[in-house]
């Protein structure tokens, strides 16, 4: 009787992946960084104790992704041979990280940063798996430039956690109030989708030998060194934007104070994503993602560089929402640059790759926070921070374009 259950539509399986990943990453991620201000300013965490917080979080999420990259040879040694439920494994990602955000709102610091790290492994666990059950449900359809639509949900819930803060900031609220009010969002968002994250409800796999012939051929003529390089390349894009990601309200906030404006650079940062994404899906199929991924790693690094360049009004808002414009594309292009190289084992491929960006990510906030204690002013130590930042991202293009002509791909004009 289960199995009898009716597939999802396509847009209904887009919309749950767009829901899903605004709440693990939108909310279980990035609430922390507009809810920073408001941590500093009521002195419940240090500019210190904020950067072990965001690495925590971060660590979680390097954690979560090598699980992931793992996660055969964890069920053939445990003798699991049925694998795991991708979409079940969501749901149960969702529930923790409501109660995880919640937790935030206890007075105890000291777990904070355990709760973090939670978060963190968390988040992965819900990206990897929403992103290729997705990803793979919707290229079943007949649809896989919908998959670009699923990378909205992180600039959606970096919007709506923005704008919240910027509200609770006007009433003075204090920053518990933040969290609990993300926690009870995220439990509501995680209520509108939990019928359509259903295994029952997937399209099944097309039989060997009748179809996806060219994924077959790409995956045969794959190289380890290709593999290899594209993994580096996207490891790069994490220290590349981390700086900015953690520490843009606390950034703006000294180079413009008193502005009435401050509050409003990280909502347009969210902006930025849900416009790339949605770009993302209107793009020609068939061109070679690796200079796609070229010209996002350039838009980042001039984004990265803008305020730095022009510390004024203009040069954050321009900043922040070229740092969102490739920000979820890049993740989208990557993914099915994965696929295509590595069909048979994409997931743990993904897994992979985000690993290796979560190593970039753990790296940014602690290198900040030492460039400000060992410069004349915070201001001077977040600079060279960013300057490092958009210099990693202009290699990371060099590296894809390098990866473009040593690994040409076949087919392409």
């Amino acid at each position: 009787m289960a199995a009898a259950a009716t597939p999802s539509r396509p847009l209904a399986v887009a919309c749950a992946g767009l829901i899903a990943l605004a709440v693990a990453m939108g909310i279980g991620r990035f609430a922390f960084t507009p809810l920073l201000p408001m941590m500093l300013a009521e002195r419940s965490v240090t500019l210190a104790g904020a950067s072990l917080l965001a690495s925590a979080n971060y660590l979680g999420y390097l954690v979560g992704a090598l699980v992931c990259t793992f996660q055969p040879w964890l069920w053939r040694r445990l003798g699991w041979a049925a694998g795991v439920n991708g979409p079940q494994l969501v749901r149960g990602g969702l529930v923790a990280t409501a109660l995880l955000t919640l937790g935030m709102a206890l007075q105890a610091p000291a777990a904070w940063p355990l709760l973090r790290f939670a978060a963190g492994v968390t988040s992965a666990v819900v990206f990897l798996y929403t992103s290729g059950w997705c990803l793979e449900q919707l290229a079943r359809r007949g649809v896989p430039a919908m998959g670009a639509l699923i990378f909205v949900g992180p600039g959606g819930g970096i919007v709506v956690s923005g704008l919240a803060a910027s509200a609770l900031v006007q009433f003075a609220a204090p920053a518990a109030v933040g969290w609990l009010t993300f926690g009870v969002l995220a439990a509501l968002l995680t209520a509108t989708v939990w019928g359509v994250l259903d295994a029952r409800r997937s399209v099944p796999a097309t039989p060997i030998g009748a179809a996806r012939n060219t994924d077959a051929v790409a995956a045969a003529h794959a190289s380890a060194g290709q593999m290899a390089w594209l993994t580096l390349a996207y490891g790069i894009a994490g220290i590349g934007y981390i700086v900015t990601a953690t520490f843009l309200p606390v950034i703006a906030r000294q180079a413009l104070p008193g502005s009435p404006w401050l509050d409003l650079f990280w909502p347009l940062f969210g902006v930025g994503v849900m416009l790339g994404a949605i770009g993302a899906s209107r793009l020609r199929p068939g061109a070679d993602l690796r200079l796609r991924l070229a010209g996002c790693y350039a838009i980042q690094a001039v984004g990265v560089a803008a305020s730095l360049v022009s510390p004024t009004l203009a040069g954050f808002a321009i900043g922040s929402l070229l740092l969102g414009l490739p920000f979820t594309a890049i993740t989208f292009f990557a993914m099915q640059e994965v696929r295509r190289v590595r069909t048979a084992q994409a997931t743990s491929f993904m897994g992979l790759l985000t690993a290796m960006y979560g190593v970039g990510q753990i790296a940014g906030p602690p290198l900040a926070a030492w460039l400000v204690g060992r410069s004349a002013t915070a201001a001077a130590g977040f600079a060279l921070a960013l300057w490092i930042a958009s210099g990693s991202l202009a290699v990371g293009a060099v590296l894809y374009l390098a990866i473009a002509k040593c690994y040409p791909q076949a087919g392409l004009r």
